[in-house]
């Protein structure tokens, strides 16, 4: 809420605090502690602006009927020099109250003042938190599930700097581990097969062309000279030809989706710094670690238990989940991806991130226990990390499911996507369904440049807005600063509502960061979208009557305020013109 919202409702608070004492005081009702009560916004707004359970919640301390001790209070309530015009009693004791134009004026005002710091808060006390997302293999192109986990995670830690944090955006690049020897294998076939083509190709190879590519150009550039070098000699020039170039690539292909990283932490510094070593010396300090069939085991089924019987479940709800232990090093002596997984979120918390939130696909549900149990083990808060599971997306066209991209035949990668649909429409579309929900995206609507568009919707408002701010002063009217007076004008439902919204975008904000969940900003503002149009439709900005004039384009100015800090916020283009 704004902080002309948050005022009203502290400052009510208080003041139903005094009237219960009072009547306290007076012997109307009897000693107690104070009752714990809510302030909240009605669903239906005939039924007031801010509504309290306050003498439901006290009905055992107050010892009387609910509406006669809601009669009570108010009858000691002080409102005067606050923005309660009214009051009533509702139901079995409801109290509602009506706010005064005032109030709405002084929203108005606030957002005039702010303006494009405007639903900024101290929610989050500048608490570091490390949002990291996407984190592709880097083996291969990145794909649709990249395509929203970068949405996703960007706008998150959009919404959370704007909530108050110390945010940092970190992709983190699996450049050692078996994909990269997977990797290395692929690109080894590949490249010995254009010189001897009854090479075999490894049955848990790459098949992608992408492979292909890049073993035909490290030719291009080396000939023949590696076909009879040392198989590792050979596969390690490849790696070090093309992994560089597929990160380069994913670096280019996040510009183009307007994310920028603060880094880019790459997986192989683990291993080179031996903190993956410590890792497992840490763990057999604590007596986590056992050694079966050559290879060296972490106790995550007990870790995992210990905190599920902590929470309160039983042994036959865990016997169920059929709890598992880790390998952590194989028999051949490597780490596992689990034991580097670790020690990055050791690394992470060692740089002073206090929080740290992950977004994952869906198929990482197994892990999220296991990560954050090993967190516990290692000493850190696992309740500090928290992931988001996303679910799949799907390409959709003409009512029915795309794989192949119309451009190369192929299946469709996120480079492929942004070359068919704009931006803007991408990251805006990604954040209209939760992470939690399998999502279709509808190409035809993405590239659509009317209302059925989501973004587009949003961005018409704010460019109609322009377009009425231009005709205004084309026809010589100055727009100028209202008086508190004038602005107690705007008395007309459709008036009071958007307002009413307005003041709600830094709740919005707030809510979103707690929730990890940037779609209430992207349905929040499309809300906005839809309450300016009903106002425009309902009350003529253009009008005989000058300061009801100066008053409507105040509103249209602070809704286009708003629109346009949603819209930057999530680094998506705010048009004055369409």
């Amino acid at each position: 809420m704004s902080k002309t919202n948050r005022n009203v409702y502290e400052d009510l608070r208080t003041k139903l605090e005094a009237a219960i004492k009072a009547a306290q005081a007076a012997g109307e009702l009897p000693e107690g502690e104070l009752p714990s009560f809510v302030l909240e916004e009605p669903a239906d707004r005939s039924h007031g602006d801010i509504a309290t359970n306050v003498a439901m919640a006290g009905a055992r301390t107050f010892r009387t009927a609910p509406r006669k001790a809601a009669e009570i209070i108010l009858s000691h309530i002080d409102l005067e020099n606050s923005f309660i015009e009214k009051y009533e009693i509702a139901g079995p004791g409801f109290i509602n109250f009506f706010l005064s134009k005032n109030y709405f004026a002084s929203v108005l005002r606030e957002i005039e003042t702010d303006g494009d710091r405007y639903g900024e808060s101290d929610y989050g006390k500048g608490e570091k938190v490390m949002v990291e997302f996407v984190s592709a293999n880097p083996t291969g192109p990145m794909h649709l599930g990249n395509a929203r986990g970068g949405a996703l995670g960007d706008c998150l830690a959009a919404v959370m700097d704007k909530a108050g944090y110390d945010v940092w955006r970190e992709f983190y690049v699996n450049d050692a581990g078996n994909q990269i020897e997977k990797f290395a294998n692929s690109l080894e076939a590949r490249y010995l097969q254009k010189y001897d083509p009854s090479v075999e190709f490894p049955e848990d190879g790459y098949q992608g062309e992408d492979i292909t590519e890049r073993a035909e150009e490290f030719a291009a550039i080396h000939g023949d000279s590696y076909v009879s070098v040392d198989s590792a000699e050979r596969k390690q020039a490849l790696v070090d030809y093309a992994l560089p170039l597929n990160i380069e690539r994913m670096q280019r292909d996040m510009g183009k989706y307007k994310i920028n990283f603060d880094n880019w932490f790459m997986e192989s510094t683990l291993h080179e710094s031996g903190s993956v070593k410590e890792i497992v010396e840490l763990l057999k300090s604590k007596d986590l670690i056992y050694e079966q069939d050559g290879a060296l085991w972490y106790k995550n089924k007990q870790i995992c238990t210990e905190i599920l019987l902590s929470q309160g479940k039983s042994q036959d709800y865990i016997d169920k989940l059929e709890l598992k232990d880790d390998v952590l090093i194989r028999q051949n002596g490597n780490p596992t991806y689990f034991a580097a997984d670790i020690a990055y979120h050791k690394n992470k918390f060692d740089r002073g991130f206090e929080r740290l939130i992950n977004i994952w696909g869906a198929d990482h549900h197994g892990h999220v226990m296991r990560l954050k149990g090993a967190m516990n083990a290692i000493g850190y808060n696992g309740d500090k990390l928290d992931i988001v599971l996303m679910q799949l997306v799907r390409l959709m066209r003409d009512g029915k499911p795309v794989k192949m991209s119309k451009r190369t035949g192929k299946a469709i990668q996120l480079a492929d996507l942004l070359e068919e649909v704009p931006v803007d429409s991408a990251r805006f579309i990604f954040n209209t369904r939760e992470a939690n929900t399998q999502m279709d995206f509808d190409l035809d609507l993405a590239i659509q440049q009317d209302s059925q568009n989501p973004v587009y919707y949003v961005q018409y408002a704010h460019a109609r807005i322009c377009s009425i701010l231009r005709n205004i002063e084309a026809e010589g009217v100055q727009i100028r600063s209202c008086t508190d007076d004038e602005l107690t004008m705007l008395t007309a439902p459709e008036e009071t509502e958007l307002i009413h919204l307005l003041s709600a975008f830094d709740s919005e904000i707030v809510a979103a960061a707690r929730d990890y969940d940037p779609t209430k900003v992207t349905k929040y503002v499309t809300n906005v979208a839809t309450y300016f149009h009903k106002f425009y439709n309902a009350c003529r900005v253009k009008t005989d009557d000058e300061s009801l004039m100066q008053a409507r384009l105040t509103l249209c100015i602070a809704t286009k305020t708003v629109i346009k800090n949603v819209l930057e916020m999530f680094k998506i283009t705010c048009p004055e013109r369409m």
